[in-house]
């Protein structure tokens, strides 16, 4: 029996990776399958920190993915999966065509995204998928905010200072601002502690030390 399957983790937690891996898995035993993503690092494809990547179907707004499914049987006979990438930026309605795809059509559903924004509210597409997916999982690897806890949060950096509010999608800063991401535990999502002081560094040090 077909299933939708989440797999959800914080940047950097290895949700491409397991996601390629699945798809190249798949495809290798002669199942015929879709790879999709939004916004991903590299356009038209799905990409690994790790720097491997595969093309992709780019999902924007206006795409069905039920009528992209229904196509794809049409031209091969059948659809065996789909593997979405960066599934949080989906629509409501797009996670629910995910689910017929999955009971109408008897196609597997991987999707990987992230649970929350940096905001640290449940993306739209993220709370539909944990509403209708037959399995929520979070993806193993952990990842580790500066401190050494595990991260659970997704930070966003405007020339290096922790902002809570703006738009969720931001691609270019009209203003040239430098606007990047980090990893924090709860306790340094809430106080935007970035572990620059002394002592931070000092226990950055030392971890680094203990790794090595």
């Amino acid at each position: 029996m077909a299933r939708l399957r989440f797999s959800f983790g914080t940047m950097g937690s290895g949700k491409s990776t397991l996601a390629l891996q699945i798809h190249h898995n798949l495809a290798s035993r002669g199942l015929k399958g879709l790879l999709c993503s939004q916004l991903d690092r590299a356009d038209g494809k799905v990409s690994s920190a790790l720097g491997v990547s595969a093309d992709a179907v780019e999902v924007g707004p206006k795409l069905n993915l039920y009528e992209l499914a229904l196509a794809m049987r049409e031209r091969h006979g059948h659809l065996d999966y789909m593997v979405c990438d960066e599934a949080q930026f989906y629509l409501i309605e797009q996670v629910d065509q995910l689910a017929r795809i999955v009971d109408e059509l008897g196609a597997d559903v991987y999707a990987f995204g992230l649970l929350t924004s940096f905001q640290g509210l449940l993306f739209d597409g993220t709370r539909r998928l944990l509403e209708l997916a037959d399995e929520s999982v979070e993806v193993q690897v952990e990842a580790r905010c500066w401190c050494g806890s595990q991260a659970t949060h997704n930070a966003r950096l405007v020339d290096g200072v922790q902002v809570y509010d703006g738009e969720l999608f931001v691609v270019d800063d009209p203003e040239n601002h430098q606007v990047t991401y980090d990893l924090r535990c709860r306790r340094h999502w809430v106080s935007g502690d970035s572990g620059n002081t002394e002592t931070d560094r000092a226990i950055r040090s030392i971890l680094a030390e203990q790794a090595g």
